[in-house]
């Protein structure tokens, strides 16, 4: 644990790529295989379920303490983590008060026998029993090694080290290829597969020597956001020949893995979905042994032109079984959109032309059917190409992608092998007006940067009635029914620069009228305009709407409270199923 938790102080402390390889690869040296396993797990990205309830931890360290819970709630808005919080709080080892300087036997163990032997046993526990054993383990750990334990404990390990920087220094210590390290790394933190001696042993076996499981799939080529003014695109993309153009869909990226007469389906996040869509594993069971498939998961309803809203495919996103019912009403397809394995035979280094010719060639792969080819979109030149992205939202798509086609399939977001860009219409847009804020996390702890937005119920017969809400909302009147008021639709926390968020914050501090634990509500002074990527209705919301991905793209100090956007304007951007 003390080694992990040293490596995980040396990646926060430099901001040095080089000093963050060093490190990582003194960590794989000198660490046994098997802490070396789960240490990668976690540095991979990693987090298993909560295995203890945040109040059973924020009890047990006030009673450790003697410090009260009002006390603790304080200190933990003002350090901005749970985790810290409770390793500032904690009472310190013999070793750290100078009793002692030998250290602990539980200091000295590996972090595979603390994750297998004590982190992971705790899920289950009565809540008794998981605060006498915290005490325990607690007892045995310094404060940097607490703080590491809690952010195991709760899953909210967030480790500064990038995916490609932990191949890359795999790589070094292993003195293999770092693009075989990342195909072997793929899977490396799903659920089904527990880190081990024996696999961190086969993850650096040396080449030529793979015998990794028969459903593994590559690791995902990423595409980077084209923000370019259409004007200009000539000059940034050169000759619209050069590139295949496709709508770009928002579903579940996939790929969808055929060896052996079995199909697996795994996430752009690693995950092993095979199971939770089986009319699209039916499907792939015609494909020819040795393929993969890479492309997206999408609900299509029988007989529409265009894929159905995202929300209905997160009906089907945490279900490992899904009945008759759920398979009719929100009815899954495959668009593949590129061909990674033929025969057996990997082609990420053939270039992108012969990969889509060949997947072109898929006779398995059926307009309307359960597998669909990803439709190529042909203009004369980019200004036609920005005409035809403005009809995206009608067709039930967010943009282009637009690939280069002479690219390889790369690893992860390089631009090494070529590139692909995605080319997104602009976000749906209402101007809001601040209603809540609540504090950040981590360097912004001290700053109120997440805030709740409101609309108007509808639209204010003039300025007089609106300040007359306002002036009802400052005196803490409760609104009464069929009057003007401000309905919160969308909480963000991103978009403003650090200047902008301190701005914020000093009015948010002066125009607090009460406060909800962490939460303050107050006096509505300020309308931002709000971006976002989609919109429907949601019978769980109070405004009977929900938007996806929202946040604030700027101060609108130029406009009137009662001038922000209502209700009604909101239900207007809503797209007909």
């Amino acid at each position: 644990m003390q080694a992990f938790a040293d490596l995980y102080d040396a990646l926060d402390a430099s901001t040095a790529t080089s000093d963050k390889v060093a490190a990582l690869v003194r960590y794989f040296q000198s660490v046994e295989p098997e802490d070396a396993a789960w240490g990668l797990y976690f540095l991979a990205g990693g987090k298993p379920r909560q295995l203890v309830p945040t109040a059973v931890l924020r009890s047990t360290a006030c009673q450790l303490s003697g410090v009260d819970v009002w006390l603790f709630d304080e200190c933990y808005q003002a350090v901005g983590d749970l985790a810290e919080t409770i390793a500032l709080i904690l009472p310190p080892t013999l070793a750290e008060d100078g009793a002692g300087n030998e250290g602990s036997a539980d200091e000295a163990a590996g972090l595979a026998v603390w994750v297998q032997e004590r982190l992971l046993p705790l899920r289950g526990l009565s809540p008794p029993e998981q605060s006498q054993r915290l005490a325990t383990y607690w007892a045995g750990l310094d404060a940097a090694s607490r703080f590491l334990f809690v952010k195991l404990i709760g899953g909210g390990l967030r480790v500064g080290v990038s995916k490609l920087l932990v191949q890359r220094a795999l790589a070094q210590h292993a003195g293999l290829d770092a693009k075989l390290l990342a195909q072997r790394l793929v899977g490396w933190t799903d659920a089904s597969a527990t880190p081990s001696a024996a696999r961190f042993a086969a993850l650096l076996a040396p080449a030529g020597s793979d015998s990794g499981p028969a459903g593994q799939p590559y690791p995902f080529f990423l595409a980077h956001a084209l923000q370019a003014e259409t004007q200009i695109l000539g000059s940034v993309l050169g000759d619209v020949a050069d590139w295949l153009v496709e709508w770009k869909y928002d579903g579940i990226r996939a790929q969808v893995v055929k060896r052996d007469g079995q199909v697996w389906i795994w996430s752009r996040g690693e995950e092993l979905m095979s199971g939770r869509f089986p009319e699209v594993e039916a499907a792939a069971a015609a494909l020819p042994n040795g393929t993969v498939l890479d492309g997206e998961l999408l609900v299509w309803l029988p007989g529409n032109d265009s894929p159905a809203p995202f929300k209905l495919l997160q009906q089907r996103i945490g279900r490992k079984t899904v009945g008759k019912k759920l398979l009719a009403d929100a009815p899954v397809v495959f668009v593949a959109y590129d061909l990674l394995e033929q025969g057996g035979a990997d082609l990420r280094d053939v270039p992108q032309r012969e990969r889509r010719l060949r997947l072109e060639g898929l006779t398995s792969l059926q307009p309307g059917g359960l597998l669909r080819l990803s439709p190529r979109v042909r203009a004369a030149d980019w200004p036609a190409y920005a005409l035809l992205r403005e009809e995206a939202r009608q067709r039930g798509v967010e943009g282009f992608m637009l690939k280069q086609m002479a690219s390889r399939y790369g690893s992860g977001r390089t631009k090494s092998d070529g590139i692909w860009w995605k080319w997104k219409v602009a976000p749906l847009t209402v101007d809001a007006v601040l209603i809540y804020a609540q504090a950040g996390h981590g360097r912004r702890a001290s700053v109120y940067t997440d805030y709740t937005f409101a609309v108007w119920s509808r639209q204010p017969a003039s300025a007089d009635e609106a300040q007359a809400t306002l002036d009802a909302i400052a005196r803490r009147e409760p609104a009464q029914p069929g009057a003007l008021q401000l309905l919160p639709f969308a909480k963000a926390y991103s978009g403003l620069s650090d200047a902008e968020f301190k701005a914020v914050d000093r009015v948010i501090r002066a125009t607090t009228m009460e406060k909800f634990g962490p939460v303050r509500s107050v006096r509505p002074t300020l309308v931002f305009e709000i971006g976002f990527e989609g919109i429907g209705a949601s019978p769980r919301h109070k405004s009977g709407v929900a938007v996806r991905f929202p946040r604030m793209l700027r101060l609108r100090p130029d406009k009137a409270l009662h001038e922000a956007d209502t209700l009604q304007t909101l239900q207007q951007l809503i797209q007909p199923s």
